[in-house]
């Protein structure tokens, strides 16, 4: 996964979504559960440290809380109606959210 452009799967979309108490959303496990609420809290330099170790969920954090569409953005995710295939004609996913799979991405980078 590249952590310049991480995609967002579906199961971290809904965790996410749960997290912020919205439909579509699925309760994660308890590990997971503390790893949003530390990456809320963290500051600057704690926070890079865990967009390294954890960049799909980071990304997801981020888009929920700092994009004004991002919550309708991470429930397409969550239920599969965005992006349904790649440029390039992968559908197997996970995408980013330019519609990207992982190996455009890649090349890309």
């Amino acid at each position: 996964m590249s952590t310049t452009s991480p995609t967002i799967p579906k199961e971290t979309a809904r965790h996410v979504l749960w997290r912020y108490d919205r439909q579509g959303g699925c309760q994660p496990g308890p590990f997971t559960e503390h790893l949003m609420a530390a990456i809320e809290r963290a500051d600057h330099q704690n926070r890079a440290i865990l967009r390294d170790a954890y960049p799909a969920l980071s990304a997801a954090m981020h888009l929920a809380r700092y994009d004004e569409e991002g919550l309708a953005k991470l429930h397409a995710i969550a239920t599969g109606q965005a992006p349904l295939t790649c440029t390039c004609g992968d559908a197997a996913g996970p995408f980013d959210l330019r519609g990207r799979c992982e190996t455009c991405i890649g090349d890309a980078a």
